[in-house]
């Protein structure tokens, strides 16, 4: 699969963008562990005009990630060409412009899934962006607004015809948010479609190495995006490409999984600093699937969750790994 001249080469598996997931050290750590692409956490055209730090600090790329994209959202013409400009000065591989983003804060104000209710300025904004700047653009975007409204295999080829040069639909609409299952049927039904020639990349629910496989032969998607069964869990890459390539897949050593949630933290700090890069990275291990299951864990997963210091936090970590975890594995 290509991408203007971006060879991910067969099937390549991307990690998603995703708002206070996908900072550089997460992106660069699920590169290594197979991703074949990284997006940025989505980067507000209005905020990155008005030169705010702490979203001018996301279009850092470290060079061991790449391919990466910056991905951009926005509701108006102008900024939203502004911003890719300004994007493009970092030398990301490309710009992705988010139309998929579903919650409030964005969509309710007419940004991210919320131009699914004005396709035509969707389209203008498109069109803007791909003039204004010399890297490929690509747009993620839903299925519709709502049940009503799938419009998706009619739009990716207006898009397409905006000049885009790859798609990534999520199977679900703006009203679904995150419920109820990804329909891949039409994400299929948007590749099946003989006019579209972009290569489509299919997002939603791919949450094992076994559901990732059947996107690809049964679905037959050029690309596969997974965002929210990554967070927690960077090595899901590690299991996805051997799957891809083996037709099987053996899990890391429990060891290696926590070496890498602790290179997150420690990574977080150093980065923010001690206090906020602890309060960041607590999304990962209450999402991380290592703790799930594990009997009379509560207590000791509050505490895991309320350690305001390394020092806190990696005495929770130590008994875990040490102590509760052989004992549960042992029963």
């Amino acid at each position: 699969m290509k991408i203007g001249n971006i060879d991910l080469g067969d099937s390549p598996v991307m990690l998603a963008p995703m708002e206070d997931v996908t900072d550089e050290s997460f992106r660069l750590i699920c590169k290594e562990m197979g991703a074949d692409m990284t997006y940025t956490e989505f980067v507000s055209a209005d905020a990155l005009i008005r030169n705010i730090q702490a979203t001018t600090r996301k279009l850092k790329i470290n060079p061991g990630e790449r391919p990466t994209a910056i991905q951009i959202y926005g509701k108006e013409v102008e900024p939203m060409v502004e911003a890719a400009k300004i994007a493009e000065t970092a030398a990301p591989d490309l710009i992705d412009i988010n139309f998929g983003c579903p919650v409030k804060k964005v969509a309710g104000k007419g940004a991210g899934a919320g131009m699914l209710r004005n396709i035509p300025l969707m389209l203008e904004i498109t069109r803007a962006v791909v003039d204004a700047v010399k890297l490929p653009v690509t747009v993620k975007t839903r299925l519709g607004w709502d049940h009503d409204s799938k419009i998706i295999v009619d739009l990716a080829e207006q898009l397409q015809d905006c000049g885009i040069q790859a798609i990534t639909v999520h199977g679900r609409t703006r009203s679904q948010l995150y419920s109820g299952e990804a329909d891949w049927d039409m994400i299929a039904k948007v590749k099946q479609n003989q006019r579209l020639k972009i290569p489509v990349i299919g997002n939603g629910d791919i949450t094992t190495p076994l559901k990732l496989k059947e996107a690809f032969e049964r679905y037959g998607v050029d690309g596969v995006m997974v965002g929210r069964a990554s967070i927690g869990a960077p090595w899901i890459f590690h299991d996805f490409k051997q799957m891809l390539l083996e037709g099987h897949y053996e899990e890391l050593p429990i060891s290696v999984k926590f070496d890498l949630l602790r290179r997150q933290i420690h990574e977080s700090i150093d980065r923010i600093d001690e206090y906020r890069g602890i309060l960041h990275i607590r999304r990962h291990l209450a999402a991380s699937p290592i703790f799930k299951g594990i009997p009379d864990f509560k207590q000791t997963r509050i505490a895991m969750l309320r350690a305001s210091t390394l020092g806190e936090l990696e005495s929770v970590l130590d008994h875990i790994q040490n102590f509760i975890l052989p004992k549960y594995s042992s029963q």
